[in-house]
């Protein structure tokens, strides 16, 4: 892959008055802003520049059939149909694609398109979950304890749901456990492991605040996490491996691109949480740095289905990413608003990723715009290197914003391991808990 020289196309990059993004400008020639989730806008840009192919990163433009109508247009993508990309846009289509093909890690659950049996269901449950059956951004999905703690209000927000026009909710069982992120590369029958990462979608230290669309995320220098099995990432590959098995059986089509399965391990095992039809944000910045294999090699065994010819390998190395949000994020972010970055050479090993935000270089300052802001991604031998590196960046930055300082420390580390540890512990039959509670009792 060509290295572009910064310089070279500086004059050109400026001129282009709707760039903004200071990351996208210092690795482009030319790019242009619009509706990503409009084909015919993508299909007039495609149209143009004629790519070799497309890598398709949000989840709207692959709702919408962008890669489609690139198909049609004779240009391939790494990322799936319309109709496949239904395994993160309908979180029914997914949870029944794995009871039908008789693939393990659902929860209970069950689909509601109107109010009859809603109620029954959910106090049948107990304690449960209601997800909107789509796209949520992260945000939409409703958890027993954390925004509900009666079951009239979780039915109230499932009714809030379902009274708009052609909504359906799922209600599932509220399940225990550590979550995960495990992304594979898929070309529609080989499957090829990424390494699994832990992200943290609370707003502040401890697991604390709203959810948010992710704070940060680590990995760890063997390709595991402190709190997983290698059975563990065993069953979750697996289930990654067969879902894109049982997507080419039912639909008679290839998923090309990448499968993001959100797990979490619990006492009886793996259970899917979702799944996602492309990279992760923030995952998508620990795993890729440490990606050996060239990107473009990759994405062209995707596209030609030849990913078990290629050698792709990951160095063993930490990573922890830290995202910078904007004072009153997830719901009122502060917008057109200076901040400043850390000045002087960065570190080596330090990675920045520019995301809501504007201006900065020769285009003046650089200002929030309202969502998550910039990542800072420290990369070390171990979890404690990395950490440092991103924290020194992330507490640097001067303006309204804020970070989880917390994220890849020993502390919320150990924290995690001692959740499974507890939870993995073998169960007492009740007699003998009576017998120990009676003897203390006595003594």
């Amino acid at each position: 892959m060509e290295t572009l020289d910064n310089s070279k196309y500086e004059k050109e990059i400026l001129s282009l008055a709707d760039v903004d993004n200071i990351g996208l400008r210092a690795h482009s020639k030319e790019f242009e802003c619009g509706k990503t989730d409009d084909p015919a806008f993508v299909a007039k840009y495609a149209e143009l520049w004629r790519p070799d192919f497309a890598v398709i990163g949000p989840e709207e433009p692959l709702a919408a059939g962008v890669v489609d109508t690139l198909a049609k247009l004779g240009i391939p993508s790494v990322g799936p149909s319309e109709k496949l990309a239904r395994l993160e846009t309908s979180k029914s289509f997914a949870r029944q694609i794995l009871e039908r093909h008789g693939i393990p890690g659902n929860p209970l659950f069950r689909r509601f398109e109107t109010r009859d049996g809603l109620r029954e269901y959910m106090k049948e449950l107990g304690q449960f979950v209601v997800k909107p059956d789509g796209l949520t951004g992260g945000k939409g999905v409703k958890v027993w304890g954390d925004h509900f703690s009666t079951l009239q209000d979780g039915y109230d927000y499932a009714s809030e749901l379902l009274s708009k026009k052609r909504a359906a909710v799922v209600v599932e069982e509220k399940l225990e456990g550590e979550e995960f992120s495990f992304q594979s590369f898929s070309d529609g029958t080989n499957v090829v492991h990424m390494i699994p990462v832990q992200d943290h979608k609370r707003l502040l230290d401890a697991d604390e605040g709203p959810n948010t669309g992710g704070m940060g995320s680590y990995t760890c220098e063997d390709h595991c996490l402190p709190f997983l099995t290698s059975d563990d990432l065993r069953d979750a590959g697996r289930i990654n491996h067969d879902v894109v098995q049982a997507l080419r059986s039912e639909l008679g089509s290839e998923y090309k691109g990448i499968v993001y399965g959100g797990f979490i391990a619990t006492r009886s095992g793996i259970r899917l949480i979702e799944f996602n039809a492309r990279f992760g944000d923030p995952e998508a910045m620990n795993v890729l740095p440490l990606l050996e294999t060239d990107f473009i090699d990759v994405c062209e065994a995707i596209i030609s289905g030849t990913l078990n010819e290629l050698d792709i390998r990951f160095s063993h190395k930490a990573t922890v990413c830290k995202y910078v949000v904007p004072e009153g994020y997830p719901d009122h972010g502060v917008d057109d608003v200076e901040i400043s970055l850390p000045v002087g050479p960065a570190a080596p090993n330090l990675r920045t990723y520019y995301g809501a935000v504007k201006g900065g270089g020769s285009r003046g300052p650089l200002k929030l715009t309202g969502s998550r802001a910039v990542a800072f991604v420290g990369i070390g031998s171990n979890v404690d290197e990395a950490e440092r590196i991103a924290e020194s960046a992330a507490s640097k930055v001067v303006g309204p914003v804020q970070h989880r300082k917390d994220i890849g420390t020993k502390a919320l580390i150990q924290k995690r391991v001692g959740h499974m540890s507890r939870l993995r512990a073998p169960q007492r039959p009740l007699e003998e808990v009576q017998e120990n509670s009676s003897h203390r009792k006595f003594a």
